[in-house]
């Protein structure tokens, strides 16, 4: 006798807690297994095509600044898209298309540095395909993931795949500089090997049972939809927090696969073999703030996503003041674990704060914020690396962070002045300021006349 699809989605129910309780699902199981391949090979490309770059341009930072650039430009246009395909397409079927076509831009950069045949601008119009891929492959891959787990385990699933794309990020730099090292300086086996891959996540996927996954409701296809998402976002003033700070993060903050190059082979004058350990060693930092995210199982507030960016601007400013070798390696580790808490917290604030079926819309409007201003940040992080040094990078970076997350933190303490001054009125107003308040059953209707007299007031708690 066969077990019947709602036996088997009863039996996938997890039960109790723990850091792994979203792995006792079977579908995103196997998608996470698959996935740790797959970002291994990703992190793999990446080290190879920063060394490709340097190796071709005799250590430009300006021109690693726009590759950078390049691969992350067309988040900005193509996200918005790609997030409105995940509203109203099957979500497993686009993650398909869109890691086929990753895996064949892989093969070709491998097939060009193998012949001997490549060029800067092969590189250039590779990773700006690669990027056009990504752009529409990230808002789905993310809204995908409630799909598989439900908003219960979310929050873990988001924390374990950070961990896994940070697991990836632990080998990945580690074995790519050992096969740069041990071909001489040739990065075609690094990109062999992440065009590979990717057949291991497309078969994770087509493998899933689709009556356990958890699909929204399609959106049908008619006018405005992109900006019913946008108004959307903007009508919830803590999403515009969040994605604000995304941006200055993502922009300003998150440079490192640029200044780790930069400080290695510049400032320290070492080899591919030294900026491979220094990528791991950042990523066992990020690797330990996703474990200890796993632990969340609520939406983060607001003020823990300004204190963890106040955090991770500091930690990146010290970073960048380390005098050798040896103590740059060592703050990696605690600016690799804030970076990652940071960005777990913010994506998980984000998608437990939005409707089903405009999460994939929404999504891809944080990645817009937190990957679109990369074409800024990146090449001019590297001019300031270029001709300040690659340590000012850093500093003028994570300086700007710290100075976005303290103007968010007074936004936030003004906001909550406001409402509790507004709280002066009758006790349930002045309860509903950071917690909901429990009222009398002849209260409701006083209260609503209330919030209507008193300006700022609001009817339902506010996030954070």
């Amino acid at each position: 006798m066969t077990a019947t699809s709602t036996d088997r989605s009863t039996a996938e129910q997890p039960a109790g807690g723990g850091m792994f309780r979203a792995l006792r699902v079977r579908n995103y199981r196997r998608y996470a297994s698959a996935n740790l391949v797959s970002q291994t090979g990703t992190w793999m490309q990446r080290i190879g095509q920063d060394w490709l770059v340097l190796q071709l341009t005799d250590d430009s930072g300006v021109a690693l600044g726009l590759i950078t650039a390049l691969q992350f430009a067309p988040t900005v246009l193509l996200s918005p898209y790609g997030g409105l395909l995940a509203d109203r397409y099957p979500k497993r079927r686009l993650l398909q298309i869109s890691q086929a076509c990753m895996g064949m831009l892989a093969l070709v950069l491998a097939l060009l540095v193998a012949t001997d045949a490549v060029a800067l601008w092969h590189v250039f119009v590779l990773a700006s395909g690669l990027g056009a891929a990504a752009a529409i492959d990230a808002p789905v891959r993310q809204s995908f993931v409630s799909e598989m787990v439900g908003p219960e385990l979310l929050t873990n699933a988001v924390s374990l795949n950070s961990t896994i794309f940070n697991g990836a990020r632990l080998v990945g730099p580690s074995v790519a500089g050992l096969l740069i090292g041990l071909s001489s300086g040739n990065t075609a086996p690094a990109f062999f090997v992440n065009a590979a891959s990717f057949a291991f996540t497309i078969l994770a996927l087509g493998s899933m049972r689709a009556d356990e996954l958890r699909p929204s409701d399609r959106v049908a296809r008619g006018k405005g939809q992109l900006r019913a998402g946008a108004a959307y976002a903007w009508a919830h003033r803590d999403l515009v927090l969040a994605m604000g700070l995304a941006f200055v993060v993502g922009t300003f903050g998150f440079n490192y696969q640029i200044t780790i190059a930069l400080m290695a082979r510049a400032e320290f004058g070492l080899g591919a073999e030294a900026f491979g350990l220094l990528a791991t060693v950042f990523a066992v930092g990020s690797l330990s703030g996703a474990l200890l995210s796993t632990r969340r199982s609520r939406r983060p507030r607001q003020r823990f996503l300004i204190g963890s960016a106040l955090v991770f601007g500091v930690l990146t400013v010290v970073t960048g003041l380390m005098p050798g070798y040896f103590w740059f390696g060592v703050l990696l580790v605690p600016t690799g674990a804030a970076a990652l808490v940071f960005s777990v917290a913010n994506n998980s604030f984000v998608q437990l704060g939005v409707d089903p079926q405009m999460r994939g819309r929404v999504m891809a409007l944080y990645f817009m914020c937190f990957m679109g201003g990369t074409p800024l940040g990146a090449p001019l992080i590297g001019v300031i690396a270029e001709h300040l040094g690659p340590r000012w990078g850093l500093i003028l970076g994570g300086g700007v962070v710290v100075l976005a997350a303290a103007l968010a933190g007074v936004v936030l303490a003004r906001g909550r002045s406001v409402r509790l001054q507004a709280g002066r009125q009758p006790p349930w107003v002045r309860l509903r300021v950071g917690q909901r308040a429990v009222l009398p059953p002849d209260a409701r209707a006083a209260r609503e006349a209330t919030a209507a007299e008193v300006p700022g007031v609001q009817s339902t708690p506010p996030a954070g």
